[in-house]
């Protein structure tokens, strides 16, 4: 709709995760090649987390994208994580291509173990790539720390990559998955773009989409807009600045003002918090408040205690001079 009037070949701002748009800021970049290492040296085990928006599944389609070309990696990739056991097991066995699957777990579990040790025989690369990976129970959970058993004494036989937000981190760090964490070879952290990698995010979309001026259409004060309301979150990044330019198209202005950018931050209210945070906040600020007055009152009786300490001296040698 807005690209001709733009000069656009296409859409710039797609929610979906299109390996050609990655912009490579140093975390992305140490991420990525965290994943391609762990596989490709088969490490095993490797963790990557981030919060919603920062890129993680589009860092798993350049990864994959990557493999692809590679005609000796197979890999199952899982990305719904609320399955039972069997479901997820039944589901990897689909995904690598095998057929009979079967309902019983052992019976699941003997078929992938032949599968992944065939492979490996042949000197070729087996992976499990687990996408929103913080809906896993425990339980699916422990199957995969079963699945990391495969192993021989120099390499794992089967590598398993595991995507989620923080929520993963706090699963994997509690104490009845300790073995599961102990495991762990690599592990990642995505956090959001600076004020800085977003002008390039937005500039180098841009320019991939065709913009000849990426300054003129979204200039740095609207860049900056951008940034505070997306506090530099990829995928808000990209929601805002496609109705930015939709906002820009119907309004037949050339350049996207910072006007603009807030008015399509009201209507997604990104600035209006959860009732759930908003409690939060207010019973944060209450615990400060109950800590302070304890503090208050802790001060005032050492005050107190200091000074009937100082009392009775005083009339300690009111007596021993009368003496």
């Amino acid at each position: 709709m807005y690209k001709a009037f733009y000069g656009l070949r296409r859409n710039p701002f797609e929610i979906t995760p299109d390996p050609s748009f990655l912009f490579p800021t140093g975390r992305h970049n140490e991420a990525l090649a965290s994943l391609y290492y762990g596989v490709r040296r088969h490490k095993g085990f490797v963790v990557l987390t981030g919060e919603v928006g920062t890129g993680k599944t589009l860092l798993l389609r350049c990864l994959l994208q990557a493999l692809k070309k590679s005609s000796d990696v197979a890999y199952a990739y899982v990305f719904n994580g609320r399955l039972s056991p069997v479901e997820f097991l039944q589901y990897i066995v689909t995904d690598f291509g095998l057929s009979g699957a079967s309902n019983n777990k052992g019976e699941l579990l003997l078929q992938i173990a032949h599968y992944v040790v065939s492979r490996s025989q042949k000197r070729l690369t087996t992976v499990l790539v687990v996408d929103e990976a913080h809906h896993l129970s425990t339980e699916i959970l422990e199957e995969i720390r079963l699945l990391t058993n495969l192993e021989t004494e120099d390499e794992k036989l089967l590598q398993i990559l595991l995507v989620g937000q923080p929520e993963l981190d706090e699963k994997l760090d509690s104490s009845s998955l300790r073995q599961l964490k102990q495991r762990i070879a690599l592990r990642s952290h995505l956090l959001p773009l600076d004020s800085k990698e977003t002008s390039g995010y937005i500039q180098r979309r841009l320019q991939l989409a065709g913009c000849a001026y990426p300054s003129s259409l979204f200039p740095p004060e609207t860049i900056a807009a951008v940034y505070q309301h997306s506090q530099g979150l990829p995928r808000l990044i990209n929601t805002v600045c496609e109705n930015a330019l939709i906002a820009g198209y119907s309004r037949q202005m050339r350049s996207v003002s910072p006007e603009i950018v807030d008015d399509i931050a009201r209507d997604f209210r990104l600035g209006v918090q959860t009732p759930q945070i908003e409690q939060k906040k207010a019973s944060d600020e209450l615990d400060v408040r109950k800590a302070a007055k304890t503090l208050l009152d802790l001060y005032a009786q050492l005050q107190a205690a200091q000074k009937r300490d100082e009392e009775l001296e005083t009339r300690l040698r009111v007596r021993i001079s009368e003496q």
